[in-house]
C-alpha cells in the first residue's frame, strides 16, 4: 500500500488555485449585477493523462483493488469518455491490466477515434456492445458474466461514481481552505454522474454554499444528487441547475463563442462537456445578481481536455 501512495503523491501533487480577474470582462457580456472574486481550482494540471475529477476519483478506488489483490480494473464508458482514458493511463501508470466496456457495437468495425486509440496504446482491452446491452451493465447477471469472461477484476462504474469516488473527491475542500486561508462562499462543478457534486457537499463547511452546474438534462433527480441531498438537506449545499446547452455532449455556438472568448482572456484551456458549461452558467448567474457582491467563488475545473480536439471546433 506505501509504494502504491508514495507513487500517486510523485505523480499528482496538489492542483494550483488560479485567481481570474474580472473573468466576464474580455467576453461581449452586458456588465454583472453584482461582481465575484472567481478562482478556478485547476485540476486539469493534476496529471497529464489521469486528471481532473477523473484523479480524485480514481485514487481510493486504486488503493482499495491493489490493497484487495486485484490486477485488472473493468471499467465502463462512451466512444469519448474521460473516465476509460483516465482509467487507461491510470492502469499503465500503476501497473494494474484494464479492459473498457465500450457503449455502441457499431464501433468495434470502425477506425477508433483519439480517445479509444490513447485507451489501447495503454493496454486497455476494449470490448464494445450494444446499447441494449450497455443499459443492463449494473445488473448482478451482467458483471458476473463479465466476471467470468475477463477473471476476477475490480470493477469500475460508469464514470467512477462510487463512495469511494466521493472521498477522494471531498479532499479538495481542504485544498482549497488552505490555499485561499479561508473557507469560499461558494464552490461550483459541473455535474455529470453526480458524485463530485455529492463529495463536495459531504466535506463542505456549514458557510460554504456548493452549487453544480447540471450538463445533462435533468441533473438533480440522479439518484447520487437526491442521495447527498437526504444526508445533508441545507438549501444552501443542495442546488444543482440545468445549463445542458442542448443536452450532454452537444454545444451550442453561443457556447462555442464564450469558449473563444474565455480562453482568449485568460489562457485556460476549457472542454466543452463539463468545465465550459459550468463557466458559461457561472457569467450568466453573475449576470443576474445571482451571487452576493463580492462572493468568494472557486469553480472547480474537471480536465477533460483529451476531448477538445474531437468535438469542441465542430462547425468551426
Amino acid at each position: 500500500m506505501s509504494d502504491i501512495l508514495a507513487q500517486m503523491a510523485a505523480l499528482a501533487a496538489d492542483s494550483p488555485l488560479q485567481r481570474v480577474v474580472n473573468p466576464w470582462a474580455a467576453l461581449g457580456l452586458d456588465e454583472p449585477v453584482k461582481s465575484i472574486q472567481l478562482y478556478l481550482k485547476r485540476d486539469d494540471l493534476l496529471h497529464p493523462q489521469v486528471s481532473g475529477n477523473k484523479w480524485r476519483k480514481l485514487k481510493y478506488n486504486l488503493l482499495a483493488a491493489r490493497a484487495q489483490g486485484h490486477d485488472t480494473l473493468l471499467t465502463f464508458g462512451g466512444a469519448y469518455s474521460n473516465h476509460l482514458y483516465a482509467t487507461a493511463a491510470a492502469g499503465l501508470a500503476f501497473g494494474f491490466r484494464t479492459v473498457g466496456i465500450v457503449r455502441g457495437d457499431e464501433l468495434a468495425s470502425q477506425p477508433r477515434n483519439p480517445t479509444l486509440s490513447f485507451c489501447e496504446s495503454c493496454g486497455m482491452r476494449l470490448q464494445f456492445v450494444s446499447r441494449a446491452a450497455y443499459r443492463d451493465k449494473d445488473k448482478p447477471a451482467c458483471l458476473a458474466e463479465l466476471v467470468s469472461q475477463f477473471g476476477r477484476c475490480y470493477i469500475l462504474p460508469e464514470g467512477g461514481a462510487n463512495e469511494l469516488a466521493q472521498q477522494g473527491v471531498a479532499e479538495l475542500i481542504p485544498e482549497i481552505q488552505a490555499q485561499l486561508g479561508r473557507a469560499p462562499d461558494f464552490v461550483v462543478c459541473p455535474v455529470g454522474t453526480g458524485s463530485t457534486w455529492a463529495g463536495l457537499v459531504a466535506a463542505a463547511p456549514p458557510q460554504t454554499s456548493v452549487l453544480g452546474i447540471g450538463v445533462l438534462m435533468g441533473a438533480a433527480q440522479l439518484p447520487t444528487i437526491q442521495a447527498a441531498v437526504k444526508a445533508r438537506p441545507t438549501a444552501a449545499t443542495t442546488a444543482v441547475l440545468d445549463y445542458a446547452l442542448g443536452g450532454y455532449a452537444k454545444t451550442t455556438p453561443p457556447l462555442l463563442d464564450f469558449i473563444l472568448a474565455f480562453e482568449n482572456h485568460t489562457g485556460v484551456p476549457l472542454d466543452p462537456v463539463y468545465t465550459a458549461k459550468m463557466l458559461y452558467a457561472l457569467s450568466d448567474l453573475t449576470r443576474r445578481g445571482h451571487f452576493p457582491d463580492n462572493a468568494i467563488v472557486v469553480a472547480i475545473h474537471t480536465g477533460g481536455l483529451q476531448g477538445r480536439n474531437d468535438r469542441i471546433m465542430k462547425g468551426r
